[in-house]
C-alpha cells in the first residue's frame, strides 16, 4: 500500500490538545520521534503499520522518527480488526475520517508555529487505511459526496492516488464515475503530463464508442497537458474497434496515428489487419500492409490476413504476390502462416503445391496439425477427387493424429458429392460412434443419398439425429421433402415422416400446410386428406384458407376430380365459405356438371351471402357455358344493383357478348359508357367472335380509344379499316374519338377529314365533338378558329360547358395570350363555372 506522510515540528504541546480520538485500521500505527521537548509525549510507544503508495503531500511529509509511542496512552485509540470491518460494513463515510485527520493536521500546524527555529523536524507515517485516504473505502462510497469534497478542495490527493482510483473505477466497469473522476482530475490540475490517466479515460470512451470525445482528449493531451503521444494511446482505441469489429472507426484511428507521425508497432498492425480480414475490407488492408512493409515491421498476422483476403475473393495471383513478399522480407513463418499458405493453394485447387507446403511445414520443425490435413481434405473433396482425399485421410491417421469432427464432416461431404453412399454412410456412422455431431450439410447430404438409394430406415434415423442436434422441425420437413422430390420418389415420404416429426406436423398448422400441399402437388391426395382428418391444431379461418388453396392447386394442375374429392372431405360447417364455393362452381362448370354448380349458387343465395366481383364472374361464365344466357343476364341485373361492384376487363367482355347475343342495344350503349368511365384498357380480346358473336360498334370504339391513347396508330388505322370492311357504321363516339386522337397528335388535316366524314354521314358535331375540336385547334396554334367554334356552338343551339371554356383557356395559354386567358378565367369564376 502507498504511504501518507505527515511532517510536524514538536516544541511544546498541551496534552489536552490530543484529546481528539483517531480511529485507525487494524494494521497499526508508527509514531517515531527524534526529539520531544514536551513530557506529555513520554508515554508514546512504537507501533508498526503498513505504508500507502499515495501521498497527501500538502499536509504530511516523510521524516524518520525513532522514539516509541505508547499505544496504551488514552490519547491514542487503536481500532481492532473487528471494529474496522464493522466500519466498512456500515459504510461510514471516509470523508468524516478525513475531516478528523484534517483537524489533527491543523492542530499539528499550530504546534509547528510555536516551535523554535532550531527545533528538529519530526514525521508521522500513516497507513492507507488509517486516518487519511483509503482508496478502497473511497470507492465504496459510490455517491456524489466523494466528488463534492474533491472539487471543493477539502482534501488533496497525490497524482499516484488519483491514477490508482481512476484505474480501479475503469477496471471495475464504473465508466460514469471514471469519467467524472477524470474531470475532477482535470479541474485539480492532475492531468499535466499524466499519460496513464488519459489512457484509462480513452479505454472508457472506446468502450462507449465515443470517438468524438476520444479525439478531443487526444488533442487535449498535446495542447493542454503536454503529453507525448505514443502508439499505446492509439492502440487503446484500435483495440476497442478490433474487439467490436468496427472497421470504420478503427481505420480512422490508424490513419490519425500515421498523420500524427506516430509509428505503429506489431500489435497495431496485428489488430488492424485482423479487423480488415474479418470485415473483408481489401483496400484498407492493402494500404495498412504497405505501411507495415515501409516501416520494416514484420507482423505475421498481417501476411496471413492478406493471403486470406485475396484467397477469399478469388484473387489468387495477388495471394501469390504476398507469398513472394514473405520470401523477400525473410519472414520466418509461424504455424499460422504455414496453414494460411496451405489453405490458399487448396482453395485454388493446387493440391500438389498444398502438399509441398505441408511437407515443408514438417521439415521446418512444426508437428503434424489436424487443420492442415482437414484443409487438404476439403480441397480434394471440392474437386471430387476422393481417391487422394482417402490417401490424405490415411496419412492423417499414420501421422498419429485423430480425425476430428471437421475431418468426418469433410469426408461425408466429399463422398456425397461423388454419390458414394457406402463411403459417406461409413464416415457418418463413425462420426456418430465417436460422439461427434454432424452439421446440417452432412444431414442434408445423407438424406439425399438415402432417398436416392431407397434407404427409408436410414432416412428415419437421420431425421432423429436432426431432431437431437436441435434442427427446427420445419427445416427438417423441408429438407426431407426436397430430397425425395429431387429423386422423384415422393411416394415414399409418408413412410418417412413418422414419430416426433409427424406429431409436430399434426400440431403445427404451418408445417401441416406445407406437407399436405406437397402431397397434393404430387398426387397423394388421400394422404393429404388423412393428415387433415387427424390434425390437432384448431384455426377455422386458416383451415378454410388451406382447403381453398388445395382445391385451387388441384384445379390449376388439371386434377379437377381431386378438387372435388378434397371439397367433399371438408368438415361441414353452418357458415358457407364464399371463395371455396365459387371455386367449386367453377370446377363443376369445367366438368360440365352444371346442376352441381347451380346448386352451390342457389345455396349461396339462400344463405343471403352477397357475391363479390369474382363470384359474379364465375356464376356468369357458368351460365354462359351452359347456354343459359338469360340466367346470366339475370345475374348481371342483380350485380348492377350492388353499387360497389365495378366489373373488370374480363367481365366487361362477357357482358358485351351476352348483350350482343341477346340483341340488347340499350344495354350495350350503357355498357360502353361504363367502360369509358371505368378507364379500362381494351385490346383485341374484344376476340368478340366467341361462339359466333360479331364485333359490335361499341367494341370497335373501345379499341380505337385504347390504341389512340396508347399511341399505337398503326393498330388504330387497322381498326378503322376493319370497321369499313365489316360495313360497321360510325356514331358520334367514333368521330369524337378520332377528332380527339388526331387533335392530340396535331394532325389538323386528318381532323378536317373527320369533320367532313361526319357531315357526310348525316350527323352533326355534338358538345363532345366541339370540345375535342377546340382542343385540337389549340394544339395546332389556330386560336381564331378555336374561338369561332364557341360562336358556332351557340348558333347551333349547343351550350358550352366547363370543359369548353377550360379548353379555350388552354388554347390562349399555349399560344402566349395571357390576358385573354386571364379574362376568360375571371369570367368563368364570376359565372360560377
Amino acid at each position: 500500500m502507498a504511504s501518507i506522510r505527515c511532517c510536524v515540528h514538536f516544541d511544546s504541546y498541551e496534552s489536552k490538545k490530543l484529546n481528539s480520538i483517531l480511529h485507525f485500521s487494524d494494521r497499526g500505527l508508527i509514531f517515531s520521534f527524534t526529539s520531544v521537548i514536551n513530557n506529555s509525549f513520554d508515554k508514546l510507544k512504537h507501533v508498526r503499520v503498513s505504508r500507502l503508495d499515495t501521498e497527501l503531500s500538502d499536509v504530511l511529509q516523510y521524516s524518520n522518527v525513532d522514539r516509541p509511542v505508547d499505544v496504551t496512552d488514552d490519547n491514542v485509540v487503536l481500532q481492532s480488526p473487528k471494529l474496522h470491518r464493522n466500519f466498512k460494513k456500515g459504510k461510514r463515510s471516509i470523508w468524516k475520517r478525513l475531516d478528523g485527520m484534517k483537524k489533527v493536521a491543523n492542530e499539528l500546524k499550530v504546534m509547528h508555529n510555536s516551535i523554535n527555529e532550531d527545533s528538529s523536524e519530526h514525521e508521522v507515517k500513516f497507513d492507507s487505511k488509517i486516518g487519511c485516504i483509503d482508496t478502497e473505502d473511497l470507492l465504496l462510497n459510490n455517491d456524489d459526496e466523494i466528488y463534492d469534497k474533491l472539487s471543493s478542495n477539502r482534501i488533496e490527493l497525490s497524482l499516484g492516488q488519483c491514477n490508482s482510483i481512476l484505474e480501479k473505477l475503469e477496471n471495475g466497469g464504473r465508466d460514469d464515475e471514471a469519467l467524472k473522476f477524470f474531470e475532477l482530475m482535470r479541474i485539480n490540475g492532475k492531468l499535466m503530463q499524466n499519460v496513464n490517466a488519459y489512457k484509462l479515460a480513452l479505454r472508457v470512451l472506446g468502450r462507449r464508442q465515443d470517438w468524438k470525445g476520444a479525439e478531443r482528449l487526444i488533442q487535449e493531451m498535446q495542447t493542454e497537458s503536454s503529453c507525448e503521444l505514443s502508439f499505446q494511446i492509439f492502440n487503446t482505441l484500435i483495440y476497442s474497434c478490433h474487439r467490436r469489429g468496427l472497421v470504420g472507426p478503427g481505420t480512422k484511428w490508424f490513419r490519425m496515428m500515421l498523420d500524427t507521425g506516430i509509428q505503429p508497432n506489431v500489435a497495431t498492425f496485428g489488430m488492424i489487419m485482423n479487423l480488415y480480414q474479418k470485415g473483408g475490407n481489401l483496400d484498407e488492408a492493402e494500404f495498412a500492409f504497405s505501411q507495415m512493409r515501409s516501416f520494416r515491421i514484420v507482423c505475421h498476422n498481417a501476411y496471413s490476413a492478406m493471403i486470406t483476403l485475396y484467397t477469399r475473393l478469388g484473387l489468387y495471383e495477388k495471394s501469390e504476390e504476398i507469398v513472394d513478399f514473405l520470401k523477400k522480407d525473410r519472414v520466418i513463418l509461424n504455424q499460422e502462416n504455414w496453414l494460411v499458405l496451405l489453405n490458399a493453394y487448396s482453395q485454388q485447387g493446387k493440391l500438389d503445391k498444398a502438399e509441398d507446403i505441408l511437407a515443408s511445414m514438417h521439415a521446418a520443425g512444426f508437428p503434424a496439425h489436424i487443420i492442415a490435413y482437414n484443409t487438404l481434405l476439403t480441397g480434394y473433396g471440392k474437386m471430387s477427387n476422393m481417391i487422394d482425399a482417402k490417401r490424405i485421410f490415411q496419412n492423417l491417421v499414420s501421422a498419429g493424429l485423430k480425425p476430428d469432427e471437421s475431418t468426418y464432416r469433410t469426408m461425408i461431404e466429399g463422398w456425397g458429392r461423388v454419390q458414394n453412399f457406402e463411403e459417406a454412410e461409413w464416415h457418418y456412422n463413425e462420426m456418430i460412434r465417436l460422439g461427434y455431431k454432424p452439421n446440417s450439410s452432412n444431414l442434408y447430404t445423407m438424406i439425399n443419398l438415402q432417398a436416392k438409394h431407397g434407404d427409408e430406415a436410414g432416412a428415419k434415423r437421420i431425421i432423429e439425429h436432426m431432431i437431437m442436434i436441435g434442427c427446427q422441425f420445419s427445416s427438417i420437413l423441408s429438407i426431407v421433402l426436397q430430397a425425395y422430390e429431387k429423386v422423384e420418389r415422393f411416394d415414399k415420404v409418408p413412410s418417412v415422416i413418422m414419430g416426433s416429426l409427424y406429431n409436430h406436423v399434426l400440431n403445427n398448422q404451418t408445417s401441416c400446410s406445407i406437407l399436405v400441399m406437397s402431397y397434393v402437388k404430387h398426387g397423394l391426395v388421400d394422404d393429404a386428406i388423412e393428415v387433415l382428418g387427424i390434425k390437432k391444431w384448431k384455426d377455422k379461418m386458416f383451415e378454410d384458407s388451406l382447403y381453398h388453396l388445395l382445391i385451387c392447386t388441384c384445379k390449376e394442375l388439371g386434377h379437377l376430380h381431386n378438387s372435388v374429392k378434397i371439397y367433399t372431405s371438408m368438415p361441414k360447417h353452418d357458415k358457407v365459405n364464399l371463395h371455396i364455393t365459387c371455386t367449386m362452381i367453377d370446377v363443376y362448370s369445367c366438368l360440365n356438371l352444371f346442376k352441381e354448380a347451380e346448386k352451390l349458387f342457389i345455396n349461396l343465395k339462400s344463405k343471403g351471402i352477397a357475391l363479390d366481383l369474382i363470384a359474379y364472374s364465375i356464376v356468369v361464365r357458368m351460365y354462359v357455358k351452359s347456354g343459359s344466357l338469360n340466367d346470366a343476364c339475370s345475374v348481371l341485373d342483380v350485380m348492377e344493383k350492388q353499387k360497389d361492384i365495378v366489373p373488370d376487363i374480363y367481365l366487361f367482355r362477357d357482358m358485351l357478348r351476352i348483350y350482343q347475343r341477346l340483341g340488347m342495344a340499350s344495354k350495350l350503349a350503357d355498357l360502353y359508357y361504363k367502360i369509358l368511365k371505368a378507364g379500362v384498357s381494351w385490346d383485341q380480346e374484344t376476340k368478340m367472335k366467341f361462339n359466333g358473336f360479331s364485333v359490335s360498334l361499341e367494341a370497335y370504339n373501345c379499341m380505337l380509344d385504347a390504341y389512340g391513347k396508347a399511341g399505337e396508330m398503326e393498330k388504330f388505322k387497322n381498326v378503322l379499316l376493319r370497321m369499313k370492311e365489316s360495313n360497321c357504321g360510325s356514331d358520334h363516339y367514333t368521330f369524337n374519338i378520332m377528332i380527339n386522337i388526331y387533335g392530340e397528335k396535331g394532325w389538323i388535316e386528318e381532323v378536317g377529314d373527320v369533320l367532313m366524314e361526319l357531315q357526310e354521314s348525316g350527323l352533326k358535331p355534338d358538345l363532345c365533338s366541339y370540345n375535342s375540336l377546340i382542343k385540337a385547334y389549340g394544339i395546332a396554334g389556330m386560336v381564331e378558329d378555336a374561338v369561332n367554334l364557341v360562336k358556332e356552338m351557340r348558333r347551333n343551339g349547343i351550350e358550352p360547358d366547363r370543359i369548353t371554356y377550360m379548353n379555350l383557356i388552354a388554347v390562349f395559354q399555349k399560344n402566349d395570350m395571357v390576358l385573354e386567358a386571364l379574362k376568360w378565367s375571371l369570367w368563368m369564376k364570376q359565372m360560377g363555372l
